[in-house]
């Protein structure tokens, strides 16, 4: 089990926690086409929850390395920008829209996938593993995931009208790459 704790093997600890992070956003995949939205969202939490530890767990034991860098980027595309553009696509656009409205929907979706995308391959170019700045510059992926999640559920219980939230996946999908400074917790 000497493999949990060395920076070089793939199979780290930090980086087992990223892959039950990758896990829990296919498994969120898989539900949101069954429109069972409940437990693809129980799951995205669960792997936010692993995204928050494999960070803490790599700096603690000085697991950080270029893969688990490429890897939690990896994972965090799936998680925070692919899996909750999925829902909000399936749960609200495929269900209110229909004709010209769900291709600009479709549009909308594809510039947040892109941009989620853009910030994640900007963030890698510009961090050194095991290093941690104070702020980010833009809003991280997994804050873009809680504010889309929010989105959402405003939709949900019918206090955001659809043609609103394609309004806040915009904003959200352009505050990703913008210059506005978020703490780092």
């Amino acid at each position: 089990m000497k493999f949990l704790f060395t920076n070089t093997s793939h199979f780290n600890l930090a980086n087992m926690f990223t892959f039950v992070n990758i896990t829990a956003g296919l498994l969120a995949t898989y539900f949101i086409t069954q429109n069972n939205f409940f437990i693809a969202i129980i799951l995205a939490w669960i792997g936010g929850a692993f995204d928050i530890f494999d960070g803490k767990i790599a700096r603690k034991y000085s697991l950080s390395n270029e893969f688990g860098v490429q890897l939690d980027s990896f994972a965090d595309f799936l998680s925070f920008v692919l899996v909750p553009v999925f829902l909000v696509f399936q749960a609200v656009y495929a269900v209110n829209f229909s004709g010209l409205m769900i291709l600009i929907a479709a549009a909308v979706s594809i510039y947040y996938v892109i941009s989620g995308l853009r910030r994640l391959i900007q963030f890698n170019i510009n961090a050194d593993a095991g290093e941690v700045s104070k702020f980010f510059t833009g809003v991280p992926t997994p804050l873009g995931a809680i504010l889309l999640w929010l989105v959402y559920l405003t939709s949900t219980y019918g206090l955001l009208p659809s043609e609103a939230v394609l309004v806040c996946m915009v904003a959200i999908g352009w505050s990703l790459n913008s210059k506005i400074k978020v703490p780092h917790p």
